[in-house]
């Protein structure tokens, strides 16, 4: 199994019935390929939609339908499109249950940093920062390295979407959940040891006695 497959069909498992959820740009949007068919779920995009459905395929393009990343979608018999200030407004008023989101970092404070590199060409932040501190749950979804160096770090060194917003990491080797006594690894993948994802991971981490197998 691939290491995107492996983390979006994990983040999957924490969706639960009825949630409204806004899935962010890349490897996020896998997550609706795996979500049990018996769960339903609604999935909002901020450029006005709720109950969008999966990434359409070449026959199922409609021009005027697009996620907030620009990539073509389907909507489901059930979903409705509005403006902007609608789609802001369940953001900001707390309608939102998950976001799920990609990082560029993350740090052990839960601190996220999402959205520029300095001296890159960027169009903008887009609705990142309203949904990390709007929505009722935030899950990071990435890969845990790039380039052989840990993604998840003790203090975030890029400029911040927001402080202290993260409540769930989960890559391929793990899943941890931000506390406040720290980052608890709460499932480690069986293919790697606990001394391999401290090698693998500059945030100080704490190991619980009942820490489990990734689920996927």
């Amino acid at each position: 199994m691939k290491p995107k497959e492996i983390i979006a069909r994990r983040v999957a498992m924490e969706l639960k019935d009825n949630q409204l959820v806004n899935l962010g740009i890349g490897l996020p949007t896998m997550t609706s390929n795996y979500i049990d068919s018996d769960i339903k779920v609604t999935f909002q995009s901020e450029n006005g939609m709720v109950g969008m459905g999966k990434v359409a395929n070449e026959e199922e393009i409609d021009l005027n339908i697009t996620n907030a990343g620009g990539q073509f979608v389907t909507i489901n018999e059930d979903g409705a499109f509005f403006d902007s200030s609608m789609s802001f407004g369940l953001i900001r008023g707390g309608h939102v249950d998950v976001t799920v989101l990609g990082a560029l970092e993350v740090d052990q404070y839960g601190n996220l940093a999402n959205w520029i590199v300095p001296g890159k060409m960027v169009p903008g932040m887009g609705g990142a920062m309203d949904l990390v501190v709007g929505a009722k749950k935030v899950i990071v979804a990435m890969l845990h390295t790039v380039k052989g160096k840990s993604k998840i770090l003790k203090n975030c060194t890029l400029p911040l979407t927001a402080k202290g917003v993260v409540d769930m990491i989960v890559t391929e080797l793990a899943v941890m959940e931000v506390t406040k006594e720290g980052l608890v690894v709460r499932e480690i993948s069986k293919d790697i040891t606990v001394e391999e994802l401290k090698s693998m991971t500059e945030a100080e981490l704490i190991i619980p006695n009942n820490l489990a197998y990734m689920a996927v």
